[in-house]
């Protein structure tokens, strides 16, 4: 695709084909206009090779803090995210052009690059550092970008931000023709778990890590964003990610996702608590080894090691101090992992699977439940909002991410969205009426993964 061939008719009928809805696709297709006009005025040429990609953020409708500790979760990718086009340079220098800011960066593709450790621009070039360290050389690319993704509530719009970038890099550079990667990427669910090591700094096989972008996270919005299917919830198990199932989500439904106005901050204080349910699980791990011997590296794996063995952990839990938790921080957190994962997801999608939206509804009530109070990342406006879904007539509602700030997901009829979302949004403004300025509200039937033009 030249640059030039970026319309919105084009653009419009590609994403239709790729499973958005009219109404977002054309909403997508003028931005992908808009973006490509703002690379011409830049000095890109109509001529030049693009290469663009739209990116959507996720919804986790159930499996919170689960997917780095080997378990499993429900998810599925939204109708909203990042357009963006890339056209080639012919040095290796790249540079990203935020739109809707009006701001840019440049630099280097190089293996030492400086990457600032907050704002926008660590996202990308946390991507380009780490590119540029695991396969070598790269060619240079003038990125532009428009989202519609809120940011900072809950719908990955850090990782889909990656994940773009990323395509656009690889893209250009062939990066799936390479040796190195064939030795270790070999499916979609592996280049999920790879470009959910580039945000968490970890190693990839051969694939070696840095400092990533400071969160200790695992690949579940990158799963969900590149291995997602239009008009289903898919659930994955983590570590190594694993398709477990598709469900259907009946046609006459739709997720309205309400952003409480209280942004998920990823950065000082707040990535301090973000990070403490992540190392409390390796800290879990740690006292099973140190009491056991056992070699399991992950929590999920720890618990089907032997059929005892959660009982065997809580005792070990009660008489192991750990380095920086009491032994009640740590049972409390692994019996979140057990209901959540244990229960919670098989109930849920055995409910949602058998169209018993009263059931699901109930088992959703339990995990937000739970996430309040056992794994203790809700806020108030959070709660409220999820409780406030549900007493307007919502079929099941949950905050969903990070926790500690974002958004609720609501599962409702679509013949009552706009009713609905009318109601919800008075209630919440009526009860937090100054983080309701900054709240935002929109539908979304699930949709399709990240795909090329």
């Amino acid at each position: 695709m030249n640059l030039a061939d970026i319309t919105v008719e084009n653009v419009h009928k590609r994403l239709l084909k790729a499973g958005l809805s009219h109404v977002e696709s054309l909403s997508k297709a003028r931005q992908f206009a808009r973006v490509a006009e703002a690379l011409i005025q830049k000095g890109a040429v109509g001529s030049a090779e693009a290469y663009a990609h739209f990116v959507p953020g996720r919804v986790e409708v159930l499996g919170k803090h689960t997917d780095y500790a080997g378990g499993r979760s429900i998810v599925a990718a939204v109708e909203r995210g990042f357009c963006m086009v890339a056209v080639p340079r012919a040095d290796a220098r790249a540079t990203v052009l935020a739109v809707e800011l009006g701001e840019s960066v440049e630099c280097e593709l190089e293996a030492d690059l400086q990457v600032p450790s907050s704002g926008w621009t660590n996202y990308p070039l946390t991507v380009m550092r780490r590119l540029a360290r695991n396969f070598g050389q790269l060619e240079g690319v003038d990125i532009a970008f428009l989202s519609d993704l809120p940011p900072a509530a809950g719908m990955s719009s850090s990782s889909a931000f990656m994940i773009a970038t990323y395509l656009a890099l690889a893209a250009r550079n062939e990066l799936s023709l390479r040796d190195v990667y064939r030795q270790a990427i070999e499916s979609d669910l592996e280049l999920a778990a790879y470009l959910g090591t580039i945000e968490n700094g970890q190693s990839f096989g051969p694939l070696t890590g840095d400092r990533g972008v400071g969160t200790f996270g695992g690949s579940e919005d990158h799963t969900a964003i590149l291995c997602s299917e239009s008009g289903t919830l898919s659930q994955f198990a983590y570590c190594p990610a694993r398709l477990e199932q598709r469900i259907a989500v009946p046609e006459d439904c739709v997720f309205v996702i309400g952003f409480s106005g209280v942004v998920a901050e990823k950065t000082g204080a707040a990535q301090d608590l973000y990070n403490r349910a992540a190392l409390q699980v390796r800290a879990i791990v740690d006292v099973w080894q140190r009491a056991t011997g056992g070699d399991q590296v992950y929590l999920a794996d720890v618990l089907r090691s032997a059929p005892d063995a959660a009982e065997v952990l809580q005792n070990a839990l009660r008489e192991t101090a750990a380095a920086a938790y009491t032994s009640a921080e740590l049972e409390q957190r692994l019996r979140h992992f057990l209901l959540e994962d244990g229960q919670i997801i098989d109930a849920a999608a055995a409910a949602l699977c058998a169209g018993d939206m009263a059931t699901f509804g109930k088992q959703v009530d339990l995990s937000q439940g739970y996430g309040a109070s056992v794994l203790e990342n809700q806020i108030d406006e959070t709660v409220g909002l999820a409780r406030f879904a549900r007493q307007e007539g919502a079929l099941a509602a949950s905050a969903f991410g990070a926790g500690f700030g974002g958004g609720v997901w609501a599962l409702v009829e679509q013949a009552s969205a706009a009713e609905f979302t009318r109601a919800w949004e008075a209630a919440y403004a009526h009860a937090y009426p100054q983080a309701a300025q900054s709240a935002l509200y929109f539908a979304s039937r699930p949709g399709p993964a990240a795909c090329a033009l």
